[in-house]
């Protein structure tokens, strides 16, 4: 796999939406909670994805979803 700063930075930012989401009320575990943290596991999946691919197109289509998950956590 390529070696990209945001990969890196998208795991960060799920250890720290586990550690936040942790502190959530435990009703909310199969409601936000659950939401928030499949979107930021969503983010490096998608970038990890498109170094698969074999071409720019695709690989810039994967990083456009991972930008699209990136808004969806920061809007929740």
């Amino acid at each position: 796999m390529r070696n990209f700063e945001i990969w890196k930075n998208g795991i960060e930012i799920i250890k720290y939406i586990y550690a936040l989401t942790a502190l959530l009320p435990s009703e909310e575990k199969f409601g936000l909670k659950s939401q928030i943290t499949r979107t930021a596991v969503s983010m490096p999946s998608n970038i990890a994805e498109g170094c698969s691919r074999n071409s720019d197109k695709e690989f810039k289509r994967f990083l456009e979803i991972a930008m699209g998950s990136l808004l969806k956590l920061k809007h929740n």
